[in-house]
């Protein structure tokens, strides 16, 4: 039936012992199979491209997500060690204001 088929559309030489010389129908067949194979390996290919570069983009958002988490934390150690710091500093501005003033008393009372 298939040979029966494509004689109507033309003469095949791939498919039918009769034909001579490849047809216009032919060749226009041959096409549409080299180009849906040719089609299908580019888009294949394009397939391939495109997931590998997703999945590269994931894993360097998720090491940036990571660096950020870090980043975060590391900011905020700095925070406490920066209040802590301005308590130890306004501690010894206290002191240093006693001093003074005991200083102050000591060189009043030695005149």
């Amino acid at each position: 039936m298939l040979p029966f088929v494509l004689d109507l559309w033309g003469c095949m030489p791939e498919l039918s012992k009769n034909c001579v010389d490849m047809t216009n129908a032919s060749s226009t067949y041959l096409g549409i199979v080299g180009g849906a194979i040719v089609g299908g390996v580019v888009s294949w290919w394009i397939y391939n491209r495109q997931k590998y570069t997703s999945e590269k983009q994931d894993h360097i958002l998720g090491r940036v997500k990571d660096l950020e988490e870090n980043h975060t934390n590391i900011l905020k150690k700095l925070e406490d060690f920066d209040d802590k710091h301005e308590h130890s500093f306004d501690a010894v501005q206290d002191l240093n204001r006693k001093m003074d003033t005991l200083l102050k008393k000591l060189e009043d009372s030695s005149k």
